[in-house]
Parts: C-alpha cells; structure tokens; sequence
C-alpha cells in the first residue's frame, strides 16, 4: 500500500523527472506530466520522435509512451527524450478481459522487458493479427475491396493493424465521410467489423508485468461504462492479481466521478496515474490535456519506489529499436 501524500513528500525531493530535478509529492500539484501516449508504433499517427517533440512544444516534462501491444517505438522515443531533457519512463498499454469485458492495463516498466513480459507481448501481437485478418474478411464483403492491403496502406508499416486503420481506409475509399462515422456504421459494438478477440484474462496480464518488474496500472476506468459497483469489483480484481495503480485523470471527464474515483483508489491503496491517452493531432485531446486533478491524498504512481528512481534522463538497458518485442 503507498504511503500518504504528506508522508512522502520528503521523498519527493529527491524523486527526478522535472527541470528543477524533482516531481511532485502530492497529485493535484502535477504539471507537464502525461503518462499515456500513442505513437506509430501503435495505432498513433506521430512517430515517437516526433510525438516527443509535439510533447516538448506542450511544455511537457515527464512522458510515458504507452502504444498497445508493443515497446517498438520505445528506443527512438528514448532517444528523442534525451535530445531534448526530456523525462521518458518506458511502458506499454496491454489488451486483455475482464468478465468478458475488454480491459486494457498500462504496464509502466523501470527497465526494457524481460522474457516474461516480452513472450506476452508476441501474444497480444499474434492475436491482433489474426483480428485484423477477420476484420479485413469482414469488411470486404461489407464492400470495401482489399481491405487489408488497404488498412496496411493506412497504417505506413508493418505493425499489428488496429480499427483505426481499417476506419481510415474506410474514409478514403469514400464509404463514410469521417472515422466517428466508420466506427459508427463498420466497426463499432454490433457491425460488419466488429471482431472479438481473445485477449488473455486480466490476472494473466497482470502477471506478466509483476514478474518482469514493472508497475500495472489500469487504463481509463471510467470508460469502459461500468456501473459503480462493477467498477468496484474491477479495482478488487485488479488489486487482488497484483495490480498497483490506476488512471485517476484520463483526459476529459467528469469532476464528481474523478474524486469518487479517487476514493476508490486510496481505499485501495492504489496509486494514481493521470493521461491523455493521444492518438493524432486536430482530435479533442492533445499531450497533457488533462480535467481538473482531485485534492486529496492519493499518491501519484511516479512515487511508486520501482518507478521514483528509474524516471529519470537516462535510458533502462536494451530497448528494442525497431518491430515488436517478438
């Protein structure tokens, strides 16, 4: 269980990561922090250098670049930090289930992946795969011809393809004006697009960021549209698998429901994390576009002791340069 904010605040001091060399002890104090961001790795649409960079113009400090399913754009985000002062802490943004429902967990990582968390990752890259290929089946019949040479096209590498691919190659053949509209009419719960895949359970993922060292937290609970007391039931199983944290700010959201949710997690004992959750620019959320942070006494997770002395500067050991972890 973390300790207090006030209990930590001397511990805070010595804690690197912004230009005066020190975060914050207390949530609601963080500034030019954001600890989920999507690049090219992923399903983003800035590389990861150029991600840092829009990040630094953002006046941000301390970033976490979270692509799903894979660390392969961690070494050129490394790089770009270091060029520019900036804080990078490596991580990872994990697909799984939790009662049938999609869950996704932040593995934070104080060193590149061991065997364990690397072995997952080549997983969860094989399942999207074969996802994409049914989701491309799928849609040819829907009327959009060589979908997945298209989705492929879109997407600029050879990277696992995701919906947003599929959705902007739906936009460019012409069959539906925007992306709320691909989602809305192929992809979204119900239509032609709409692949479940079988993601790990929640407990297994967890485990695989536990046993190599790093630091579980869990994305954006407030929108996977839970009612409280589900909700309730995740943090539990969250917390029981080994999980450690959780995004108390994800973007934009409601203020009454953030500080309940900050209850939640201090009743817990988990820390908090805060993040954008950036994919691409011109949309509602750029780095650091944060709602308002609670008051309260919820540790940030930057406290947690695996993490404190590891956001620093200086690269962990190995990070893969390019393709996945597999």
């Amino acid at each position: 269980m973390p300790p207090t904010a006030a209990s930590n605040s001397a511990g805070a001091q010595s804690a690197t990561g912004d230009a005066s060399g020190s975060l914050p002890a207390r949530f609601h104090d963080a500034t030019g922090i954001d600890l989920h961001l999507h690049s090219t790795a992923s399903d983003g649409r800035l590389s990861p250098d150029a991600l840092l960079h829009l990040c630094h113009r953002r006046g941000l400090h301390t970033v976490a670049v979270t692509d799903h399913d894979t660390v392969a754009g961690l070494a050129e985000a490394q790089q770009t930090a270091r060029s520019l002062d900036m804080t990078l802490l490596p991580g990872a943004e994990l697909s799984c289930r939790w009662r049938g429902i999609g869950i996704h967990v932040v593995a934070l990582l104080p060193a590149a992946p061991g065997a364990v968390l690397a072995d997952g990752l080549a997983q969860l890259s094989e399942a999207r795969h074969q996802r994409a290929v049914e989701i491309a089946r799928r849609l040819e019949r829907a009327g959009l011809a060589q979908a997945f040479e298209r989705a492929r096209e879109e997407a600029g590498s050879d990277r696992p393809l995701g919906r947003p691919d599929f959705a902007r190659a739906l936009v460019t053949a012409g069959l539906v004006p925007d992306l709320p509209a691909a989602f809305k009419r192929y992809l979204g719960a119900g239509r032609p697009g709409d692949v479940k895949t079988h993601w790990p359970e929640l407990a297994v993922v967890v485990d695989w960021i536990v046993r190599d060292g790093g630091v579980a937290v869990l994305a954006h609970p407030l929108r996977y549209r839970l009612t409280r007391r589900k909700l309730t039931q995740l943090l539990d199983d969250f917390t029981a698998a080994g999980g450690e944290g959780a995004e108390l700010v994800s973007g934009y959201q409601n203020e009454q429901r953030t500080y309940d949710l900050a209850g939640l997690l201090e009743r817990r004992g988990l820390y908090a994390s805060l993040g954008s959750d950036f994919h691409y620019e011109g949309g509602a959320l750029a780095p650091g576009t944060l709602g308002p942070l609670p008051t309260g006494n919820v540790v940030p997770i930057w406290q947690h002791p695996r993490l404190s002395g590891h956001a620093t500067r200086s690269a962990p050991a190995s990070l893969p340069t390019t393709g996945s972890v597999s």
